[in-house]
C-alpha cells in the first residue's frame, strides 16, 4: 500500500505544480499596479519637492526660529547636527525627484518625438542636482537613481565640482536642444496646462523653458563669483546671451489649492504652532526698512498655540518682534528682559498662516526677483551690460507684485513700492551695493530656503551675527547639511570616501564654491 500511496502523492503533486505554473503570471500580477507611466507625469511630480524647511535652510539664515530644544526640535537653531533636520533635502530630491527624473529619461531614449520633454527633465534634474551639492557637497551623480536601470545599488559619490561642470553642460545641451515645432508637454505644472498663466503650444512653452535654463545657467555662473569670478564672469554671458528672465509671466512655480494639494511645510505650522517663530534679525530687517510685504509676512496671534483659531491676527508692522537666535524658551525667553508667555507660547511674531505659509501658498523655484538681482550683482561687478540699480530696482518691485498671488492679500502699491525704494536702508548706493542686492535676495527667497542659504555662503550678506548658543561651530554658521545617517550603513564604503574628500561629514565643511 506505501508504494502506492507514494505514487497517489506523485502524481498529485505533479498535477498542482502544473496548475500553479499554468497560472502563475495571472495569479502573481497585480492588475491594479502601474506598468506602464508618461514620463511627464514624473517631471510633474519632481516639480513639487523640496524648496527648503523652515526648521533647516530657514533656520541656519535667520529668517525662522525654532526655541524649544526638547528632542524632536533641536536641530540648526542649537547648532546641533540631527537627522531629522538634515535628510529633508535628500529624501526629497535625491531618492524621490532624481530617481523619477532619471526613470522618465531612461524611459524616453532618445525619442525624437518628444525632445521638448526630455530637455525638460534634463533642465529640472540638473537644477534638483544643484540643489543636492550645494546643501551636501559631493553626492552620487552618474551613477544616481541607477537601481534599476543598471544594478547601482551602492552608487559612487562624485566630486562636487565636477558634477557642477557636467550640470553646466547638460543645461546648455538641453536649452540648445528644444524645439518650438516639436512636442507640447501638457503635465509641465510650471508653463503647461495646469499653470496659473496656462500655455498650449510648444512655441510658447519652449520660450518659457529657454528663459528658466538660462536662468538656472545665471544662477550656477554666479555660485563661482569666490572661487573663480573669470569662470563666473563667463558662465554669466552665455547665460545672459541665451535669454533670462524679463518679466513675472515668467516665474517657475507651483500653485496649491490648500484642500486637495496642500503645502505641507506651511500646514506644519498650523498643526505645532507653538514652536514656530520669525527671527529677530529678519523681523528687524522688514521693521528698519517699513518693508511693505511684511503685512503678509508677520503676525501676532491671540495664541501662538492656536493660530488656526485667529483668522484676523495683528499686522500692524510696529506691533511685530523676532524671537532672539540661539535663546532657549523654557529658560531665558519666558522671562524678563525677554518678552515672555502669550496663550500657549511666547509672546513674539509668527509667520502669517493666512498667507505667505498658507497651505494654499504656491511655491517659487525660479523667480525674475531673483533673476534680475543676481543680474544687479553681475552688472555691479562688471561682468554683464546694464544697470545694476535698474536690475535692483525692477526686482524689488517685481517681487512685491507676486504677493499678489498669495491667498488672503491685496496689491501693494506703487506708491508703497517707491516709498519702500527710497527707504534709507534700501535705496540704491554703489558703496553698498553687493550688500543691499544680496540681503534683498535673503527677503526675496524667504520661502526658497535652499536658495537663501546658498546665496548667503556665497555672498556673506546679509551680515548676520552667528548663532552662539554654544561653540558647537566655533563662532560660525553651518556651511553644509550632513549625510543621512542611513549612508554610513547602507552605502558605507562611498559614504566613507565622500566624508573623507570633503574634511570629514560634519556641519562645519564646505562645498567646493564656499571659499574662506
Amino acid at each position: 500500500m506505501k508504494p502506492i500511496r507514494n505514487y497517489i502523492l506523485l502524481i498529485a503533486i505533479l498535477l498542482f505544480s502544473w496548475g500553479c505554473d499554468k497560472d502563475f503570471i495571472e495569479v502573481n500580477t497585480n492588475p491594479y499596479a502601474i506598468t506602464n507611466i508618461d514620463p511627464a507625469i514624473l517631471l510633474a511630480g519632481a516639480q513639487r519637492t523640496h524648496l527648503g524647511n523652515w526648521e533647516g535652510e530657514h533656520t541656519i539664515v535667520q529668517h525662522f526660529v525654532n526655541p524649544y530644544n526638547e528632542g524632536a526640535t533641536l536641530g540648526f537653531n542649537f547648532n546641533a547636527r540631527t537627522d531629522l533636520m538634515n535628510i529633508p533635502k535628500w529624501d526629497q530630491s535625491y531618492t524621490g525627484s532624481i530617481r523619477n527624473l532619471t526613470q522618465a529619461l531612461s524611459i524616453l531614449g532618445d525619442n525624437a518625438e518628444r525632445v521638448n520633454l526630455r530637455s525638460m527633465l534634463r533642465i529640472w534634474k540638473a537644477q534638483a542636482f544643484m540643489a543636492l551639492v550645494d546643501t551636501y557637497g559631493h553626492v552620487p551623480y552618474f551613477d544616481a537613481g541607477k537601481a534599476v536601470i543598471s544594478g547601482a545599488f551602492f552608487p559612487k559619490y562624485d566630486d562636487d565640482e565636477a558634477i557642477y561642470d557636467d550640470i553646466y553642460n547638460e543645461i546648455k545641451s538641453a536649452v540648445a536642444a528644444l524645439n518650438p515645432a516639436a512636442d507640447y508637454v501638457s503635465a509641465d505644472l510650471f508653463y503647461g496646462a495646469n499653470a496659473e498663466i496656462p500655455i498650449v503650444n510648444p512655441a510658447d512653452q519652449v520660450a518659457q523653458w529657454r528663459k528658466l535654463g538660462n536662468s538656472l545657467l545665471l544662477r550656477l555662473g554666479m555660485r563661482y563669483s569666490k572661487i573663480n569670478p573669470t569662470k563666473a564672469q563667463t558662465i554669466v554671458g552665455e547665460a545672459v546671451a541665451g535669454g533670462v528672465m524679463t518679466s513675472n509671466d515668467d516665474n517657475a512655480y507651483v500653485k496649491y489649492d490648500g484642500i486637495l494639494y496642500v503645502h505641507a511645510q506651511n500646514n506644519n505650522l498650523r498643526n505645532f504652532s507653538r514652536f514656530y517663530y520669525a527671527a529677530e534679525p529678519f523681523v528687524d530687517q522688514l521693521k528698519s526698512t517699513n518693508d511693505p510685504r511684511a503685512q503678509f509676512i508677520l503676525a501676532i496671534f491671540d495664541n501662538p498655540n492656536a493660530v488656526d483659531s485667529d483668522p484676523d491676527p495683528d499686522t500692524e508692522l510696529t506691533n511685530q518682534f523676532g524671537v532672539p537666535v540661539g535663546v532657549l524658551s523654557t529658560t531665558i525667553l519666558a522671562g524678563a528682559p525677554y518678552r515672555g508667555p502669550r496663550g500657549g507660547g511666547l509672546d513674539y511674531s509668527q509667520m502669517n498662516i493666512w498667507t505667505i505659509a498658507s497651505p494654499a501658498a504656491p511655491d517659487f523655484w525660479v523667480t525674475y526677483a531673483q533673476t534680475s538681482l543676481l543680474l544687479a550683482e553681475a552688472a555691479q561687478r562688471g561682468w554683464t551690460a546694464g544697470s545694476a540699480q535698474t536690475y535692483y530696482e525692477n526686482a524689488i518691485r517685481a517681487d512685491m507684485q507676486v504677493y499678489s498671488l498669495y491667498p488672503g492679500t491685496t496689491p501693494i502699491s506703487n506708491d508703497d513700492i517707491n516709498d519702500y525704494l527710497a527707504e534709507p536702508g534700501v535705496a540704491f548706493n554703489v558703496t553698498d551695493a553687493l550688500e543691499l542686492i544680496n540681503t534683498q535676495y535673503w527677503v526675496v527667497n524667504l520661502r526658497n530656503g535652499t536658495e537663501a542659504w546658498a546665496n548667503f555662503r556665497r555672498s556673506g550678506f546679509p551680515a548676520l551675527t552667528p548663532n552662539l548658543y554654544n561653540n558647537d561651530l566655533n563662532g560660525g554658521f553651518v556651511r553644509r547639511m550632513a549625510y543621512p545617517e542611513r549612508e554610513a550603513s547602507t552605502n558605507s564604503q562611498n559614504y566613507l570616501d565622500a566624508s573623507q574628500a570633503l574634511g570629514g561629514d560634519n556641519l562645519l565643511s564646505r562645498v567646493f564654491w564656499d571659499t574662506p
